[in-house]
Protein backbone atom coordinates (compact mmCIF):
# COMPACT_ATOMS: atom_id res chain seq x y z
CA UNK A 1 0.00 0.00 0.00
CA UNK A 2 2.50 2.42 0.99
CA UNK A 3 5.09 1.79 -1.78
CA UNK A 4 2.57 3.42 -4.20
CA UNK A 5 1.74 6.72 -2.29
CA UNK A 6 5.52 7.75 -1.97
CA UNK A 7 8.33 6.59 -4.36
CA UNK A 8 11.51 6.73 -2.18
CA UNK A 9 15.30 5.82 -3.02
CA UNK A 10 18.45 5.39 -1.34
CA UNK A 11 21.07 7.56 -3.26
CA UNK A 12 23.84 5.96 -1.37
CA UNK A 13 23.65 4.14 1.94
CA UNK A 14 23.86 7.04 4.49
CA UNK A 15 21.13 9.27 2.50
CA UNK A 16 17.65 9.05 2.10
CA UNK A 17 15.65 11.01 -0.56
CA UNK A 18 11.95 11.19 0.16
CA UNK A 19 10.47 11.03 -3.08
CA UNK A 20 7.89 14.22 -1.61
CA UNK A 21 10.50 15.54 0.94
CA UNK A 22 13.75 16.85 2.13
CA UNK A 23 17.40 14.84 2.29
CA UNK A 24 17.47 13.63 5.51
CA UNK A 25 20.34 11.35 6.28
CA UNK A 26 20.23 7.88 8.02
CA UNK A 27 21.75 7.45 11.45
CA UNK A 28 21.48 10.74 12.54
CA UNK A 29 18.75 12.63 15.35
CA UNK A 30 19.21 15.27 17.93
CA UNK A 31 21.03 14.75 20.94
CA UNK A 32 18.56 15.46 24.02
CA UNK A 33 17.68 14.66 27.63
CA UNK A 34 14.08 13.76 30.11
CA UNK A 35 13.33 16.71 31.71
CA UNK A 36 13.86 15.15 34.69
CA UNK A 37 17.56 13.83 34.04
CA UNK A 38 16.30 10.11 34.05
CA UNK A 39 17.82 7.32 32.09
CA UNK A 40 15.37 4.59 32.46
CA UNK A 41 17.06 2.81 29.52
CA UNK A 42 20.81 3.24 30.60
CA UNK A 43 23.15 0.15 29.36
CA UNK A 44 20.50 -0.39 26.76
CA UNK A 45 21.61 -1.04 23.19
CA UNK A 46 18.86 -0.65 20.63
CA UNK A 47 18.67 -0.36 17.00
CA UNK A 48 15.57 1.67 15.39
CA UNK A 49 14.86 1.00 11.83
CA UNK A 50 12.08 2.42 9.27
CA UNK A 51 10.41 2.56 6.27
CA UNK A 52 11.92 4.96 3.66
CA UNK A 53 8.52 7.08 3.46
CA UNK A 54 8.18 10.31 5.23
CA UNK A 55 6.10 9.21 7.71
CA UNK A 56 7.80 6.50 8.29
CA UNK A 57 10.89 8.07 8.45
CA UNK A 58 9.75 10.57 11.14
CA UNK A 59 8.17 7.83 13.50
CA UNK A 60 11.70 6.78 13.55
CA UNK A 61 13.61 9.67 13.93
CA UNK A 62 11.11 10.71 16.71
CA UNK A 63 11.57 6.94 18.20
CA UNK A 64 15.01 7.49 18.32
CA UNK A 65 15.69 10.48 19.63
CA UNK A 66 13.10 9.79 22.78
CA UNK A 67 14.84 6.05 23.06
CA UNK A 68 18.56 7.72 23.09
CA UNK A 69 16.98 10.51 25.65
CA UNK A 70 15.97 8.03 28.20
CA UNK A 71 19.54 6.54 28.12
CA UNK A 72 19.59 3.91 25.14
CA UNK A 73 22.71 3.73 23.13
CA UNK A 74 20.68 3.85 19.87
CA UNK A 75 21.52 3.24 15.98
CA UNK A 76 19.84 4.59 14.03
CA UNK A 77 18.94 2.57 10.63
CA UNK A 78 15.63 4.78 9.30
CA UNK A 79 14.98 4.90 5.94
CA UNK A 80 15.38 1.42 4.86
CA UNK A 81 14.23 1.73 0.84
CA UNK A 82 10.91 -0.41 0.67
CA UNK A 83 9.09 -2.63 3.08
CA UNK A 84 10.88 -5.69 2.78
CA UNK A 85 14.14 -4.14 3.99
CA UNK A 86 12.95 -2.66 7.22
CA UNK A 87 10.89 -5.75 7.95
CA UNK A 88 13.33 -8.26 7.49
CA UNK A 89 15.83 -6.69 9.33
CA UNK A 90 13.69 -7.24 12.38
CA UNK A 91 12.92 -10.61 11.60
CA UNK A 92 16.59 -11.19 10.91
CA UNK A 93 17.08 -9.63 14.40
CA UNK A 94 19.58 -6.92 13.26
CA UNK A 95 17.08 -3.85 14.24
CA UNK A 96 14.68 -4.01 17.23
CA UNK A 97 12.40 -0.93 17.00
CA UNK A 98 10.41 -0.64 13.84
CA UNK A 99 6.76 1.24 13.15
CA UNK A 100 4.44 -0.54 11.15
CA UNK A 101 0.38 -0.66 10.52
CA UNK A 102 -2.31 -3.20 11.40
CA UNK A 103 -3.39 -3.38 8.16
CA UNK A 104 0.21 -3.92 6.49
CA UNK A 105 0.64 -6.88 8.86
CA UNK A 106 -2.98 -8.31 8.23
CA UNK A 107 -2.85 -8.03 3.85
CA UNK A 108 0.82 -7.92 3.14
CA UNK A 109 2.43 -10.22 5.71
CA UNK A 110 -0.25 -12.77 6.62
CA UNK A 111 -2.15 -12.71 3.54
CA UNK A 112 -5.59 -12.27 5.27
CA UNK A 113 -8.19 -11.09 3.12
CA UNK A 114 -11.00 -10.51 5.77
CA UNK A 115 -11.90 -7.55 6.63
CA UNK A 116 -11.83 -6.05 10.02
CA UNK A 117 -13.52 -2.30 10.51
CA UNK A 118 -12.95 -2.58 13.77
CA UNK A 119 -9.27 -1.12 14.73
CA UNK A 120 -8.76 -2.23 17.99
CA UNK A 121 -9.85 -6.01 16.80
CA UNK A 122 -7.48 -5.81 14.10
CA UNK A 123 -4.28 -4.55 16.16
CA UNK A 124 -5.31 -7.79 18.26
CA UNK A 125 -5.83 -9.93 15.41
CA UNK A 126 -2.00 -9.01 14.35
CA UNK A 127 -0.87 -8.91 17.66
CA UNK A 128 -1.39 -12.33 18.60
CA UNK A 129 0.04 -13.96 14.98
CA UNK A 130 3.17 -11.93 15.12
CA UNK A 131 3.35 -12.71 19.12
CA UNK A 132 3.12 -16.70 18.04
CA UNK A 133 4.58 -16.71 14.66
CA UNK A 134 7.80 -14.46 15.20
CA UNK A 135 7.86 -13.21 18.34
CA UNK A 136 7.34 -9.47 17.81
CA UNK A 137 5.74 -7.49 20.20
CA UNK A 138 2.69 -5.56 18.16
CA UNK A 139 2.59 -2.63 21.38
CA UNK A 140 -0.74 -0.84 21.50
CA UNK A 141 -1.46 1.18 18.52
CA UNK A 142 -1.31 5.14 18.49
CA UNK A 143 -4.56 7.40 17.77
CA UNK A 144 -3.54 7.39 13.68
CA UNK A 145 -5.37 5.36 11.12
CA UNK A 146 -3.24 6.37 7.63
CA UNK A 147 -5.57 4.55 5.42
CA UNK A 148 -7.16 5.29 2.11
CA UNK A 149 -10.05 8.09 2.34
CA UNK A 150 -11.87 10.10 -0.22
CA UNK A 151 -11.57 14.09 0.31
CA UNK A 152 -12.80 16.66 -1.50
CA UNK A 153 -11.80 20.51 -0.94
CA UNK A 154 -13.88 22.00 1.19
CA UNK A 155 -15.35 24.50 -0.63
CA UNK A 156 -17.28 21.50 -2.77
CA UNK A 157 -18.02 19.60 -0.12
CA UNK A 158 -19.82 22.54 1.57
CA UNK A 159 -21.70 22.98 -1.80
CA UNK A 160 -22.37 19.30 -2.15
CA UNK A 161 -23.43 19.36 1.26
CA UNK A 162 -21.28 15.95 1.80
CA UNK A 163 -19.63 14.37 5.02
CA UNK A 164 -19.78 10.66 4.34
CA UNK A 165 -19.64 8.42 1.41
CA UNK A 166 -23.04 7.31 1.96
CA UNK A 167 -23.64 11.19 0.81
CA UNK A 168 -21.78 11.27 -2.34
CA UNK A 169 -23.34 7.92 -3.27
CA UNK A 170 -26.46 9.94 -3.19
CA UNK A 171 -25.48 12.86 -5.40
CA UNK A 172 -26.56 13.08 -8.74
CA UNK A 173 -24.35 10.96 -11.19
CA UNK A 174 -22.96 14.01 -12.61
CA UNK A 175 -21.41 15.16 -9.94
CA UNK A 176 -19.97 11.76 -8.51
CA UNK A 177 -16.54 12.17 -10.65
CA UNK A 178 -13.48 10.58 -9.05
CA UNK A 179 -9.58 11.19 -9.30
CA UNK A 180 -7.55 7.49 -8.69
CA UNK A 181 -4.17 6.20 -8.94
CA UNK A 182 -4.20 3.13 -11.25
CA UNK A 183 -2.56 0.87 -8.34
CA UNK A 184 -5.63 1.87 -6.16
CA UNK A 185 -8.04 1.65 -9.33
CA UNK A 186 -6.72 -1.73 -9.92
CA UNK A 187 -6.79 -3.35 -6.23
CA UNK A 188 -8.56 -6.16 -4.95
CA UNK A 189 -10.16 -3.90 -1.80
CA UNK A 190 -9.50 -0.80 -3.67
CA UNK A 191 -12.02 1.56 -6.11
CA UNK A 192 -13.98 -0.72 -7.91
CA UNK A 193 -14.76 -2.89 -5.04
CA UNK A 194 -15.47 0.00 -3.01
CA UNK A 195 -18.25 1.56 -5.21
CA UNK A 196 -19.99 -1.59 -4.92
CA UNK A 197 -19.85 -1.72 -1.28
CA UNK A 198 -21.69 2.19 -1.41
CA UNK A 199 -24.03 0.94 -4.49
CA UNK A 200 -23.11 2.69 -7.28
CA UNK A 201 -20.72 0.51 -9.64
CA UNK A 202 -18.26 1.52 -11.94
CA UNK A 203 -19.34 1.76 -15.48
CA UNK A 204 -23.37 2.15 -14.87
CA UNK A 205 -25.14 4.65 -16.13
CA UNK A 206 -26.70 5.03 -12.31
CA UNK A 207 -23.71 4.50 -10.55
CA UNK A 208 -20.27 5.67 -11.65
CA UNK A 209 -20.00 6.29 -15.86
CA UNK A 210 -16.29 5.38 -17.01
CA UNK A 211 -15.89 9.23 -18.10
CA UNK A 212 -17.00 9.98 -14.70
CA UNK A 213 -13.26 8.79 -13.55
CA UNK A 214 -10.10 10.54 -14.12
CA UNK A 215 -6.68 8.21 -13.46
CA UNK A 216 -3.82 9.78 -12.50
CA UNK A 217 -0.50 9.61 -10.90
CA UNK A 218 -1.35 9.70 -6.47
CA UNK A 219 0.33 13.20 -6.13
CA UNK A 220 -1.28 15.51 -8.60
CA UNK A 221 -5.05 13.56 -7.29
CA UNK A 222 -4.47 15.84 -4.29
CA UNK A 223 -4.18 19.23 -6.70
CA UNK A 224 -7.06 17.92 -8.77
CA UNK A 225 -8.98 17.29 -5.77
CA UNK A 226 -8.22 20.80 -4.77
CA UNK A 227 -9.37 22.58 -7.51
CA UNK A 228 -12.69 20.11 -8.29
CA UNK A 229 -11.29 19.97 -11.92
CA UNK A 230 -11.70 16.87 -13.46
CA UNK A 231 -12.97 15.61 -10.44
CA UNK A 232 -15.16 16.57 -7.20
CA UNK A 233 -13.81 13.82 -4.99
CA UNK A 234 -10.01 12.16 -4.89
CA UNK A 235 -8.30 8.99 -3.52
CA UNK A 236 -5.78 10.53 -0.35
CA UNK A 237 -4.53 8.95 2.27
CA UNK A 238 -5.57 9.99 6.00
CA UNK A 239 -2.17 11.47 7.29
CA UNK A 240 -0.73 12.97 4.85
CA UNK A 241 0.13 16.77 4.71
CA UNK A 242 -1.21 17.70 1.61
CA UNK A 243 -5.06 16.88 2.90
CA UNK A 244 -4.36 19.95 5.59
CA UNK A 245 -2.67 21.99 3.35
CA UNK A 246 -4.68 22.35 0.44
CA UNK A 247 -7.96 22.58 2.94
CA UNK A 248 -9.28 19.15 1.86
CA UNK A 249 -12.12 17.85 3.92
CA UNK A 250 -12.23 13.64 4.05
CA UNK A 251 -14.77 11.66 3.96
CA UNK A 252 -16.21 9.23 6.57
CA UNK A 253 -15.89 6.06 5.26
CA UNK A 254 -18.83 5.44 7.00
CA UNK A 255 -19.91 1.78 5.77
CA UNK A 256 -16.38 0.87 6.91
CA UNK A 257 -14.97 0.02 3.61
CA UNK A 258 -11.40 0.64 3.98
CA UNK A 259 -9.26 -1.88 6.30
CA UNK A 260 -7.54 0.56 9.06
CA UNK A 261 -4.22 1.01 9.41
CA UNK A 262 -3.38 2.22 12.50
CA UNK A 263 0.44 2.87 13.45
CA UNK A 264 2.13 0.77 16.22
CA UNK A 265 5.23 0.45 17.07
CA UNK A 266 6.53 -3.16 16.91
CA UNK A 267 9.74 -4.75 19.31
CA UNK A 268 11.29 -7.94 18.80
CA UNK A 269 9.91 -9.95 21.73
CA UNK A 270 13.82 -10.74 23.05
CA UNK A 271 14.21 -6.93 23.51
CA UNK A 272 11.07 -6.10 25.46
CA UNK A 273 11.54 -8.94 27.83
CA UNK A 274 15.04 -7.53 27.87
CA UNK A 275 13.89 -3.84 28.57
CA UNK A 276 10.07 -3.43 29.47
CA UNK A 277 10.52 -0.28 29.87
CA UNK A 278 10.13 0.72 26.51
CA UNK A 279 6.22 -0.25 26.47
CA UNK A 280 5.45 3.12 29.13
CA UNK A 281 8.06 4.93 26.88
CA UNK A 282 6.94 3.57 23.32
CA UNK A 283 3.24 4.59 24.59
CA UNK A 284 4.12 7.78 25.62
CA UNK A 285 4.69 8.61 22.56
CA UNK A 286 1.80 6.68 20.88
CA UNK A 287 -0.88 8.11 23.44
CA UNK A 288 0.00 11.35 21.72
CA UNK A 289 0.07 10.57 17.50
CA UNK A 290 -3.24 11.95 15.79
CA UNK A 291 -4.27 12.18 12.27
CA UNK A 292 -3.75 15.92 12.36
CA UNK A 293 -0.46 15.83 14.05
CA UNK A 294 0.70 13.43 11.24
CA UNK A 295 -0.99 15.57 8.50
CA UNK A 296 1.04 18.78 10.51
CA UNK A 297 4.04 16.79 11.12
CA UNK A 298 4.06 15.23 7.30
CA UNK A 299 3.76 17.93 5.79
CA UNK A 300 6.75 20.24 7.60
CA UNK A 301 9.12 17.64 5.78
CA UNK A 302 7.11 16.95 2.77
CA UNK A 303 5.52 20.64 1.74
CA UNK A 304 8.01 22.78 4.14
CA UNK A 305 10.92 21.11 3.50
CA UNK A 306 11.83 20.57 6.76
CA UNK A 307 14.37 17.73 7.72
CA UNK A 308 12.78 14.41 9.42
CA UNK A 309 14.91 14.83 12.58
CA UNK A 310 14.53 18.37 13.31
CA UNK A 311 10.81 18.09 12.95
CA UNK A 312 10.81 15.23 15.60
CA UNK A 313 13.43 16.78 18.07
CA UNK A 314 10.87 19.85 17.86
CA UNK A 315 7.88 18.18 18.40
CA UNK A 316 9.64 16.26 21.12
CA UNK A 317 10.05 19.61 22.86
CA UNK A 318 6.83 21.30 22.33
CA UNK A 319 5.35 17.96 24.29
CA UNK A 320 7.88 18.32 26.91
CA UNK A 321 8.84 15.27 26.49
CA UNK A 322 12.75 15.93 26.12
CA UNK A 323 14.83 19.27 26.90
Amino acid sequence: MRTARLVCILAAAAALLGGCGLVSSSGTFHDASLPGGEKPLDGAKLVVTSKSFTEGVLLGKITATYLAAAGASVTDLTGAPGSASSRQAQLNGDADVLWEYTGTGWVNYHNQTETIADPQELWQRVHDIEKADYNLEWLPPANFNDTYAFAASTPTAQRLNVKTLSEVAALPVNERTFCVDDEFFSRSDGFLPMLEKYGIPYNTPNGVPVGNVTRMDAGVVYTATARSEPCNFGMVYTTDGRVKNLNLTVLDDDRKFFLPYSGTAVVRGEIIDRYPQLRELLGTISARLTDDLMQELNGRVDIDGEDPSDVAYDWLRSEGLIV
